[in-house]
């Protein structure tokens, strides 16, 4: 699994939009985010780009 660090994150629906967010990006396959740590874990079912992974969350207001 990869990981990146989302920073924003407090309750179960930061956690949510994260993982939807993530969920919509190329490659990207099982997103599972986690307020406590601030991490999304995520597996590759192709190669990820990670700047747009990253814009994704960010365009929802978290940082990455």
């Amino acid at each position: 699994m990869k990981t990146l660090k989302v920073g924003g994150m407090n309750c179960q629906h930061c956690k949510a939009a994260v993982e939807e967010a993530a969920g919509k990006t190329p490659g990207v396959r099982n997103p599972c985010a986690d307020p406590a740590t601030g991490e999304l874990r995520y597996e590759e079912s192709a190669p990820v780009n990670e700047e747009a992974l990253k814009q994704a969350v960010r365009a929802i207001g978290f940082t990455a």
